[in-house]
């Protein structure tokens, strides 16, 4: 893949990408999945025209995966961008703070759990202080663990569950809204599971159910304001999150052949349409869910 202009066969790509069967601690990060089969963000690819120009964005969840390509077409496209991430990723986010800044912008490192609320409040004040200002919002951060019986679902797991994918967006999109002035944007990762939801995954997808939702509803609620909400949702896409208990460490190899095209998906794939979203030229796109997810059909 040369960058995201090039023209190519969307079922060829990535075919020496095919993770084998391994489990990752913690959250899992990228440095332990490079040891394996890398994720491709972007980093050698992404190839920006000042879209975001000026801009300022928070993306939670910005050291690895989705939110860390986000970050680097954010960077390229002439953003300024703070990240959030666990204390345990710390390896990750130097990474991604260093191509920021290769970029030529303005890089803000904000560790801490998202799923206290005072840090929610302080992790948006942080962030204002440190990039000058908000217009642009991702929440991005979540957390994936299967669970084949619901009778082995445990009260902290599903409150867990909820707390980062759910309570952290109120927390942290209530937070920003007093510096978001007209024509900034707010950008929430759902996924495929909010739409199909996988047996093993009722409580993480029943969380992407409600952010679609969430969007939906804010999207209405803030147009007046000039202020654009809208979702991207993702389907399998190749993250520390799989191999950290997303999926089961067998499934591995074979996640994503239910997909039309066939395969995992790449974060690098996902950046472009959140440069949409942020973008001037998504005026008139609001309250809407962009589906990445390799042709799975959804309503």
């Amino acid at each position: 893949m040369t960058d995201q202009y090039t023209f190519q066969d969307p079922s060829k790509l990535y075919a020496d990408k095919v993770p084998d069967e391994q489990y990752l601690g913690g959250a899992g990060t990228d440095a332990e999945m490079a040891e394996n089969v890398p994720a491709d963000h972007g980093e050698d690819t992404y190839r920006g025209s000042d879209r975001l120009k000026g801009r300022k964005a928070l993306i939670t969840g910005g050291d690895s995966g989705i939110g860390a390509a986000v970050a680097i077409a954010y960077a390229r496209e002439g953003a300024d961008v703070a990240i959030s991430y666990l204390p345990e990723e710390e390896e990750d986010a130097k990474r991604i703070v260093g191509l920021i800044e290769a970029a030529g912008r303005t890089a803000v490192a904000l560790p801490g759990d998202i799923t206290d609320a005072a840090f929610c409040r302080k992790l948006v004040a942080d962030a204002v202080e440190g990039l000058g200002g908000l217009d642009v919002l991702v929440n991005n951060a979540g957390k994936q663990q299967h669970v084949e019986d619901l009778a082995d679902l445990t009260d902290e797991e599903f409150d867990a569950t909820f707390k980062t994918n759910v309570y952290a967006m109120f927390w942290i999109t209530k937070a920003a809204l007093p510096h978001l002035a007209p024509g900034s944007s707010i950008i929430n990762t759902t996924s495929i599971q909010g739409y199909s939801p996988s047996p093993m995954l009722v409580h993480y997808a029943s969380t992407k159910a409600a952010i679609n939702n969430w969007s939906k509803g804010l999207a209405g609620q803030l147009a007046p304001k000039g202020i654009r909400v809208n979702a991207v949702a993702p389907g399998p896409i190749w993250t520390p999150l799989q191999p950290a208990g997303g999926q089961p460490s067998d499934a591995l190899p074979e996640v994503g052949s239910e997909t039309p095209l066939g395969r995992w998906g790449q974060p690098a794939e996902l950046a472009p349409a959140y440069v949409f979203l942020a973008s001037g030229e998504s005026s008139y796109v609001l309250g809407e869910t962009l589906n990445v997810n390799g042709g799975m059909p959804t309503p």
